[in-house]
């Protein structure tokens, strides 16, 4: 049988290190390998030790994967000279890892002390219950211990949430948070060549560059580890220097050779950062052996020549012949480390394929959607003093009787306040919602208030506001970043979907994002703005696993409804979407203009709304059930007004929370009322919640009639073409009465 891509790399480097001639010279342990260096030999031979132990764990796990044993073949193969800033960093600097980070990994691991890299990493790949970091649900490189998150994307959806933590370290320090970095830390974020021409790498890159140019900071330090192609597909030479070496407010170095020439001009780099806390971008040279994974036929696109001269350039064998050639090891003690490593490998996986793997649902969702009720309560009752309220609003909320202090976004502006008020942690940022005080006016006046680091201004980036929410939290901030209308968020849903949501989730609970990100969205705005000022999908944020969705309807519930996400948030580190209906905001009036029935009080601050909480409207009518939400609250009670002029009697559920959906709630009202009418003013085909509704009911056995008004799967058009496309209460009172027999 032909010899594989992996068995000829190990043999050629094993073959070398039986025949290598001992050194004529031997280092002390502290001498540099050379006048151009100051890695000393016993830095080096540990180096050295942790990029072996990678490589033999990459076999290890093709091997292991013979047998079914192992489940992950993406290999650091090449790459290995990344554990020099393993080495380099401290522990209490940040990593967003990719996945050819092992040596990187073992390196950080041997500073821990405490850590068992080689154990965790066999753990990781054969899906292990044990494995410390995400517990059998994925490989992912990522230790509590080791401060760094796991990474799931196998793209750069990680770059921006580094810039974020980046940004947030200094705010952090300032507020005493223990989130266990130093205050002059740097987050080191790890990608590959291919990836670095991703959307989302670009938006990191450029925000931290932003950043810096506004006269802010940004330590982050971007590894890119250029092997020169992406599965199968090459990059151009020269790509990653020509696009990022000349590039304002970034500082380029590159990186190439062995472990000595690499260690001295990344140690000046990551120094740099550490010392300017300006970004640099670190552009380490490196190969990619054995193809992109282990099912990845590499010869049907590289010719063997070409195989062979990236195996002829593989960093390990030349770590080897450096220390040798500088007399910082012999080639006797190598064997013997070879030796000892493989043992160690082979124990670990002996121990590994009879540990637990996960067995139940139960266990595999238990940290998606923690929900601890008893302390979101605890934290809903640390509120801000009394006079502190006082101070800042002078009349207090809950005192206003002047209209434009009773909608729905004078609501949600003061709620914000009070929230500001109790939890200094707690800051907005997104599109215009500083200066100007949001499109809407609902954040005007935090800025002044709280002052320019507490409500901000962000580039015009979505990906970029979620990512730095999502490292803002991390770093221990409670973040409530704005999305100005909802059609934008689609920009940046896998900063939700991919990064935010499965944090907990692929961390076994170790790492949270807390945030409250709040959209402005939905339609109904009389037909100005067109489709993305009215956007009507929410089917893409109801398809994300953990993600928490509420949308208000009226000015008192989106205070109560914030609070309760605000404190889920901070006690349970969970991520949620707020949705404000854009055309609730302002609106005074429910029946006729001028009645003032859709103006509220202003709920006193230890009220709140939780999940599951629904809003209830003429709870003694019986003849139907009208399920609703946001703008269609208003239509539905409109349109109960117009069936009670035919003697229907018509209740409305306020659904409030769209994700989950409070199923027990609309079982519970349907059965009391006998036949259901979803009125959805979203899109008919996955757009909103109709369709889950109607399931829900019909699988639990709910044998009464059901019917469902929704909206056109159409983009909403400009002027009075709108109102043809949306849900309306006389279209809401004809399928109701249709429904109700009469």
């Amino acid at each position: 049988m032909a010899k594989t891509r992996v068995e000829i790399v190990q043999e050629t480097f094993l073959n070398w290190l039986a025949s290598a001639p001992a050194p004529t010279v031997r280092l002390d342990d502290d001498e540099p390998l050379g006048p151009h260096t100051t890695l000393t030999a016993r830095r080096a031979r540990e180096i050295f030790a942790d990029q072996l132990a990678s490589r033999l764990l990459d076999v290890a796990a093709r091997e292991m994967r013979k047998t079914n044993q192992s489940f992950y073949t993406i290999s650091s193969a090449g790459h290995e000279n990344n554990a020099v800033l393993g080495a380099l960093l401290r522990l209490d600097d940040p990593c967003f890892l990719h996945y050819r980070s092992g040596g990187l990994m073992l390196a950080r691991s041997r500073q821990a002390g405490d850590v068992d890299g080689i154990l965790d990493t066999v753990r990781s790949f054969c899906a292990s219950a044990d494995d410390p970091i995400s517990g059998g649900r994925h490989k992912v490189w990522g230790s509590k211990p080791l401060w760094v998150p796991p990474q799931t994307s196998t793209i750069a959806s990680h770059l921006p949430k580094a810039y974020g933590m980046a940004y947030a370290l200094r705010r952090a320090h300032r507020l005493g948070l223990d989130n266990g970095v130093g205050a002059d830390a740097v987050v080191l974020c790890s990608f590959g060549d291919a990836s670095a021409n991703h959307a989302t790498a670009l938006a990191g890159i450029n925000s931290a560059r932003y950043a810096v140019r506004r006269g802010g900071e940004a330590p982050v330090v971007f590894l890119c580890e250029d092997n020169g192609i992406g599965i199968s597909v090459e990059t151009p030479s020269n790509w990653i220097h020509d696009n990022f070496s000349a590039l304002p407010h970034l500082h380029y170095v590159e990186l190439d050779g062995t472990m000595d020439a690499i260690w001295d001009r990344a140690a000046e780099a990551v120094a740099h950062c550490r010392r300017t806390r300006k970004p640099v971008f670190l552009h380490l040279h490196t190969v990619r052996l054995w193809g992109h994974a282990g099912t990845d036929a590499e010869i049907s696109y590289r010719s063997v020549a070409e195989i062979e001269a990236i195996e002829a350039r593989d960093p390990l064998l030349a770590n080897a012949r450096r220390l040798v050639a500088t007399g910082a090891a012999a080639p006797d003690e190598l064997r013997e480390l070879v030796r000892t490593t493989q043992a160690r490998i082979e124990a670990a996986a002996a121990a590994v394929v009879r540990a637990p793997k996960l067995t139940s649902v139960a266990e595999i969702v238990r940290p998606l959607a923690p929900y601890d009720e008893v302390a979101i309560r605890a934290v809903a009752r640390e509120q801000a003093a009394p006079e502190v309220r006082r101070e800042h609003f002078g009349t207090l909320p809950e005192k206003e009787t002047a209209p434009l202090k009773r909608t729905l976004c004078a609501h949600v502006n003061a709620a914000l306040a009070d929230e500001m008020l109790r939890f200094p942690e707690i800051s907005v940022f997104g599109e215009d919602v500083g200066r100007k005080g949001g499109v809407y006016g609902a954040t005007q006046g935090l800025q002044k208030a709280f002052g320019p680091h507490r409500c901000f201004d962000t580039l015009l980036d979505e990906t970029t506001i979620l990512g730095t929410a999502q490292g803002a939290a991390m770093a221990g901030l409670l973040p409530i970043p704005e999305i100005q209308y909802l059609a934008y968020l689609h920009n940046a849903l896998d900063q939700l979907r991919g990064e935010a949501c499965s944090l907990q989730y692929f961390s076994n609970g170790q790492f949270a994002n807390p945030m409250v990100v709040r959209v402005q969205g939905l339609a109904y705005q009389k037909g100005f703005g067109g489709h993305f000022h009215n956007d009507n999908s929410i089917g893409a944020l109801r398809d994300i696993p953990g993600l928490l969705v509420g949308v208000p309807a009226r000015g008192d519930d989106a205070a109560m409804m914030l609070r309760g996400l605000v404190a889920t948030a901070r006690a349970c580190g969970r991520v949620a979407v707020f949705i404000e209906p854009i055309a609730l905001y302002h609106e005074r009036d429910l029946h006729a203009e001028g009645d003032g029935a859709w103006l509220f009080d202003y709920p006193t601050p230890e009220r709140m709304l939780l999940p599951g909480e629904v809003g209830v409207y003429h709870p003694k009518a019986k003849d139907l059930l009208i399920v609703t939400y946001g703008n269609g609250v208003r239509l539905s009670l409109r349109a109960a007004k117009l069936l009670a002029e035919k003697n229907i009697s018509a209740r409305v559920l306020d659904l409030r929370w769209l994700n989950p959906l409070p199923l027990d709630a609309i079982r519970k009202h349907a059965a009391a009322c006998g036949r259901v009418l979803v009125a959805d003013e979203c899109r008919a085909t996955a757009g909103g919640i109709a369709d889950a509704v109607i399931a829900a009911l019909a699988e639990s056995g709910f044998a009464g009639p059901l019917a469902s008004v929704r909206a056109v799967d159409t983009y909403v058009p400009l002027a009075a073409a709108a109102n043809l496309v949306l849900i309306s209460d006389r279209q809401i009172a004809a399928a109701a009465e249709k429904l109700a027999g009469r």
